[in-house]
């Protein structure tokens, strides 16, 4: 079947992405008022209004975030203000959706931007993972897996975990969440990052790389490459921390005497292994926050973070791990011009871009929730 190309600016692709069209008008990014715009709005809107940040986002934005931190804690966050009858998200959609999940039905979640996506989440889609589990249900292997998300997945995924046994976790306990996994079936399958899974197997619970297989859903391993497998690792990964590379650890060491190397353990394994020190994104502010005045870091994850880390610790020497700029290009579609369209539409009675997910959905996404909730 042919693929048609679409002129950028002329026409759309509706099975694209989930918005790539603005229902309003959208203040100019060159509008000098911005700020004082988004001020305004946010100031009109009260307590009726609850803005989350995600740590990736440019500083033009999270300067309106009521509270900053990763996907999860965001999303617990807004469980928490039960009052804020709108929560704009100034994240990702998969983030979006677990708003949505954690709230109540009263709430209304906002993403400003519904083309800001993941392409981690989006490289394990429902069908796909359903059509892997019908392999493994051919290999005859399916009763002895378990399915465990990460939490930059998609609510379908999230519910598909959640109807198989499975749960969700995140990159800090994710260690914790694969322990319970194998005390209730012989093998599991990690969706929807490669290198997550990998990482925390072979380096935090003593596997070998040999009892890790890849699973493509476009090109799928056989039966017996299945079999006995302890972890199948979905061929997912995060475009922003698969760029760094073993030569890039090499690089900084050869560059700056005595340097730390701090990555996110979304980075690839010939990485980590290199790394001084492995965490989620809390963990790497945590490090930076108790480290050595003086001390010099190359921290390996989103730059929009880094920059922001550096100017928070001007007592040490931090760095950005690569020599080339690697934004998160989806986080960076919220934009002030985004953000000031969503909350003045608000103000004025209209709510644009809500995200809902649908009760079923939910439903399960919240039982693997749950589950990792509910982990020790």
């Amino acid at each position: 079947m042919a693929i048609p190309l679409y002129i950028l600016g002329q026409e759309t692709d509706p099975h694209s992405e989930k918005g790539v069209d603005c229902p309003g008008e959208l203040p100019a990014a060159s509008d000098p008022g911005l700020v004082e715009r988004a001020r305004k709005a946010k100031e009109a809107l009260g307590d009726r209004l609850f803005v989350l940040g995600h740590h990736y986002q440019r500083d033009e934005v999270i300067q309106f975030a009521d509270v900053t931190g990763d996907s999860f804690k965001l999303a617990q966050q807004a469980a928490a203000r039960p009052e804020a009858e709108y929560i704009v998200f100034c994240g990702v959609h998969f983030m979006a959706e677990s708003a949505d999940i954690l709230t109540t039905p009263g709430q209304k979640v906002v993403l400003p931007d519904l083309a800001a996506g993941c392409s981690m989440a989006d490289m394990a889609t429902f069908d796909q993972v359903e059509e892997a589990w019908e392999a493994l249900e051919d290999a005859g292997i399916a009763d002895d897996v378990i399915p465990i998300t990460y939490m930059n997945s998609s609510a379908d995924i999230k519910a598909f975990c959640g109807r198989h046994g499975g749960a969700v976790c995140t990159s800090s306990n994710a260690k914790r969440a694969l322990e319970w996994a194998f005390s209730q079936k012989k093998q599991v399958l990690f969706l929807p990052d490669q290198h997550l899974g990998r990482n925390t197997a072979v380096l935090e619970m003593g596997m070998s790389l040999d009892d890790c297989v890849l699973y493509s859903p476009h090109r799928p391993p056989k039966a017996e490459e299945l079999r006995g497998k302890k972890m199948i690792l979905w061929k997912g990964h995060c475009s922003v921390h698969g760029r760094f590379t073993a030569e890039s650890v090499d690089d900084v060491r050869r560059r700056v005497p005595g340097v730390n190397v701090l990555v996110h353990p979304e980075c690839r394994h010939e990485v980590v292994t290199k790394a001084d020190h492995v965490g989620s994104t809390e963990y790497i502010i945590r490090k930076l926050e108790a480290a050595e005045p003086g001390s010099s870091w190359a921290v390996g994850t989103e730059l929009n973070l880094v920059k922001r880390l550096a100017q928070q610790f001007p007592d040490k020497n931090v760095s950005f791990l690569d020599k080339t700029v690697c934004y998160c290009s989806t986080m960076n579609r919220i934009d002030l011009p985004h953000l000031v369209w969503a909350l003045e539409s608000l103000v004025l009675g209209e709510v644009v871009n809500q995200i809902t997910v649908d009760a079923d959905t939910a439903h399960w996404a919240k039982v693997a929730l749950d589950r990792m909730l509910a982990l020790p």
